[in-house]
């Protein structure tokens, strides 16, 4: 950070700002997005990075909160695209998740197991709407889709949830 400083300080004190308050919950959608913590890691840096490179060119026309998921989704989408990404086998078990805020029964491990096989389209749709707490607008431009379009992947995913767990 110490050589972007001199650069412009106010821009570096909103990277900075930025960092404290979404590096967390862009962890952990780049975590389930890439089913591996380094990875994870790697993709919110470079989240931060591409967002201090293109933040005189944010329009507002969304909160950051939505700019900066709709870049790491873009991100983890590019790293999925390599062809590394295809031949290890990436597979999450509960105890590889970051902790909860609040302690998990067995239905909560079972709802985050069964969410975790959701397709990768519904998987992104809940991960940002229910367990982000981002609102249909701002879930619908982070995946850069239609609000009507977000509700009918949020329909099937929550179909196909309570098909599965009803047998459970």
């Amino acid at each position: 950070m110490g050589a972007i400083c001199g650069q412009d300080s106010t821009k570096v004190q909103w990277l900075e700002d930025i960092v404290k308050r979404y590096e967390t919950p862009l962890k952990r959608i780049c975590f389930l997005y890439l089913r591996d913590l380094s990875l994870a890691e790697d993709a919110v840096q470079e989240t931060f990075l591409k967002a201090y490179q293109a933040a005189d060119t944010f329009r507002r026309e969304s909160s950051e909160q939505t700019w900066l998921m709709r870049i790491a989704i873009n991100t983890c989408k590019d790293m999925r695209r390599g062809t590394w990404f295809r031949y290890v086998e990436r597979t999450i078990t509960l105890d590889m998740l970051p902790e909860p805020a609040q302690p998990c029964t067995e239905d909560d491990s079972l709802l985050t197991i069964e969410v975790m096989k959701l397709p990768r389209k519904q998987l992104e749709a809940v991960l940002l709407y229910r367990y982000q707490g981002m609102t249909v607008y701002e879930t619908a431009q982070a995946l850069g889709i239609t609000a009507p379009s977000l509700s009918a992947r949020l329909k099937k995913a929550y179909d196909k949830l309570r098909s599965t767990l009803k047998g459970a």
